[in-house]
């Protein structure tokens, strides 16, 4: 306003966009409201038909791997394929098969809004070993 006009100026606010699939995913178990997903005791089937469910609704949610369970399976690949899975929900493609082969390229590929996208659904992936847990996602970390 140094013309001295009294007219506003119109600024742009917006959140930067996620850079990475994994910016703060990863964390320690804390209470929350939001609804859990418990990786190391669903079927394929029982997390298909949740993320179908969710992927459609206003909520997001958590997931949880390795918790209180110290021999889980793989839980880098199990929380990769809840990645892949909720890509998928959201993009109508086959839920089962993204979490039977998550496709990296396409995860690492997908632009801001579509990352987005997936972590207004997927809201963290909990742990007991989060260092350990974000080291195992660093696949799909940007280039």
């Amino acid at each position: 306003m140094a013309d001295g006009s009294n007219e506003p100026v119109l600024v742009s606010l917006s959140a930067p966009s996620r850079r990475s699939l994994t910016d703060g995913l990863v964390r320690a178990v804390a209470p929350g409201a939001a609804r859990v997903l418990d990786l190391d005791t669903a079927s394929e089937s029982e997390i298909a038909d949740f993320l179908a469910e969710i992927a459609h609704t206003d909520g997001g949610f958590v997931a949880r791997v390795g918790v209180d369970q110290p021999s889980s399976p793989q839980p880098a690949e199990r929380a990769l394929a809840i990645i892949a899975a909720t890509a998928a929900a959201l993009c109508g493609d086959d839920i089962r098969t993204a979490l039977r082969s998550p496709d990296i390229a396409f995860l690492t590929s997908l632009k801001p809004p579509a990352i987005e996208a997936v972590r207004t659904v997927l809201l963290a992936i909990e742990t007991d070993e989060p260092t350990e847990l974000a080291a195992g996602l660093a696949i799909l970390d940007p280039r």
